[in-house]
């Protein structure tokens, strides 16, 4: 692994948080990492809705199956896209812009050395109906994902799930 990308190599899902919290300061700063990135059109579609409040974490972490730790996490970050802004009203740009702006958050949660774990939520239709009542989104915004973000309780090791099977030259071979 080529030490100049260990920020990307140390970037693991992170589910055990001590209660540290997170501060403003750097969920600002995951915030303007999350914009700055790349976007169909320039369009930026994202949305984001942040939870502290610890009776909201739980609410969420009950919508989505295997994401109980997010009720112990420092804060959770709720992505959605606004169809009504993403490039031709694309659901498949809105969903790209939003995973590279999730993708920006996690890289940025590994710099600013914070644990983060990334919660699908679309295209399961429940989960998209319970945080959207939750949260109460109007129909033409849709959650896309949360992130569990918080001090590691413990640091995974860097890694990378490099196969070079998965590789094809010029066409596919």
């Amino acid at each position: 692994m080529d030490s100049k990308l260990d920020f990307i190599f140390k970037r693991r899902s992170v589910r055990k948080f001590t209660d540290e919290p997170v501060s403003a300061t750097q969920l600002n700063s995951l915030l303007e990492a999350a914009m700055a990135a790349p976007s169909a059109v320039a369009k930026d579609p994202w949305r984001f809705i942040i939870v502290r409040d610890r009776k909201n974490l739980i609410a969420i972490s009950e919508f989505l199956s295997n994401g109980s730790f997010l009720s112990s996490a420092g804060c959770g970050i709720v992505v959605c896209g606004d169809i009504n802004e993403a490039h031709s009203n694309s659901l498949s740009y809105m969903i790209q812009d939003c995973s590279a702006a999730i993708e920006n958050i996690l890289l940025a949660v590994t710099a600013l050395n914070l644990g983060a774990c990334w919660l699908g939520v679309h295209p399961r239709e429940d989960r998209m109906e319970n945080i959207s009542g939750f949260c109460k989104l109007p129909s033409h915004i849709i959650p896309i994902g949360v992130i569990a973000i918080g001090h590691p309780a413990k640091q995974p090791e860097p890694r990378t799930r490099y196969n070079p099977d998965y590789i094809n030259q010029e066409k596919w071979s």
